[in-house]
């Protein structure tokens, strides 16, 4: 059986040969469902069932593992806001839905450059306000991963600015909250991350802000008002370029009241939790979201 250092470094010899986040906007999301189906099948048993939501095509997932019936977990999936699906992420809204013992909502939203800020924002707003027909918002937790963690702490604000529930808990996972690339470890670990490379952080980010200032507060969380914010779990990997938009947004979240839990795990690159198949660490990372959910949506 291999240790996962050498499941580490397998990994990493794989993502050198093809970055997912390798070639234009069109060739990455035409590669990127059946990539991530194989990185990260969804668990056998899950039942993927289509949502009427007007503008977005959704779906409720459910893992055989009988969830808590009202609890709901609002996923809101990666992809450097101009890619992904939600049949690319279907494999990790599964391990989220039997780690928290909950229904998952995933759903696409709108792709930039070709819809570029606020509109992902907007969908995932929308969909939020959706679920809240149908689910009491402490029942509620969000969860998102990479642009996707950006689209969670900006989703409420928005929420939270516009006099509307927020949700019982919020989990970002390898997030990122500078769109301006402040952080000192977009360069001191630009060797360290296969998962992102450093030109098409600069694009995505770009595509996203479509010319708007980078350091607009919903685009870039990370210069927000982080006041009345519920729970937070921060996870990030040590050699991810994004590390330093989670230890600055917790600080933060933190001068602001917040309840807030940063973990930081040793070794780790970019959403690492894909990779629980093989990771003993993505299995341990994962089960941490579900607790952290469980304690929150009791």
């Amino acid at each position: 059986m291999p240790t996962q250092n050498e499941q580490l470094a397998d990994i990493r010899a794989e993502l050198a040969k093809r970055p997912p986040t390798q070639g234009t906007f069109v060739d990455r999301r035409a590669r990127w469902e059946p990539l991530y189906q194989k990185i990260c099948p969804t668990i056998p048993g899950t039942v993927a069932e289509p949502v009427d939501i007007p503008g977005v095509r959704a779906e409720w997932v459910t893992t055989a593992l009988r969830p808590r019936d009202d609890a709901v977990i609002l996923y809101i999936h990666g992809g450097g806001f101009t890619a992904g699906t939600v049949g690319a992420y279907r494999g990790l809204a599964s391990r989220y839905s039997a780690a928290a013992q909950a229904r998952v909502l995933s759903f696409d939203y709108r792709h930039a450059p070709e819809q570029p800020f606020p509109a992902a924002l907007d969908d995932s707003v929308a969909v939020y306000r959706w679920l809240l027909n149908q689910t009491p918002p402490h029942r509620i937790g969000l969860v998102g991963d990479s642009a996707g963690g950006n689209l969670v702490v900006a989703t409420m604000l928005q929420i939270r600015d516009s006099g509307g529930p927020l949700p019982a808990a919020a989990v970002c996972v390898s997030p990122v909250f500078d769109l301006a690339l402040t952080g000192e470890s977009v360069k001191s670990r630009v060797s360290r991350d296969p998962m992102i490379l450093p030109e098409s952080l600069r694009l995505c980010s770009a595509a996203y802000l479509g010319g708007k200032d980078s350091r607009t507060p919903l685009a870039s969380p990370l210069y927000a008002d982080l006041y009345g914010l519920p729970p937070m779990l921060i996870e990030m990997g040590s050699e991810e370029m994004l590390r330093d938009d989670s230890v600055r947004l917790a600080e933060k979240a933190k001068q602001a009241g917040v309840d807030v839990t940063l973990e930081e795990w040793a070794d780790m690159i970019h959403v690492w939790h894909l990779f629980a198949d093989r990771l003993e660490d993505g299995r341990a990372a994962i089960a941490g979201v579900g607790a952290f959910l469980r304690k929150h949506i009791p």
